[in-house]
């Protein structure tokens, strides 16, 4: 897979969204923004748990745009990995196949 196209598509789309019913992605924003702020955890810790998340729940895009946010958080391979490991702990057999997605989309997204 193609990551960067893949979530350009994924953005392409939200932009229509944003086009007819600019409220939706604003409140999203918002909500995102006020989340993922440091505070007692690290903006890089919310996003490897955004990331856990995104494998467990099997949300391709929620992958490789925390995927990518954590890697501009400062996070490592080796977190990601780690991160993986929780992820297919909570979520099982699926989990276990949509983290492969994960590991994929980071190294193709790493700089």
């Amino acid at each position: 897979m193609d990551w960067k196209d893949y979530l350009d598509d994924t953005s392409d789309a939200l932009n229509r969204i944003r086009k007819v019913k600019p409220q939706i992605s604003e409140g999203f924003t918002a909500l995102h923004k006020a989340t993922m702020a440091p505070g007692a955890l690290s903006t890089k810790e919310k996003e490897l748990q955004a990331l856990a998340i995104g494998i467990s729940q099997r949300c391709t895009d929620c992958i490789g745009f925390h995927v990518r946010a954590a890697q501009r958080a400062g996070a490592t391979r080796e977190e990601l990995i780690d991160t993986i490991g929780v992820a297919v702990m909570m979520g099982g057999g699926p989990a276990y196949m949509y983290a492969g997605h994960a590991i994929d989309a980071w190294d193709e997204l790493s700089d």
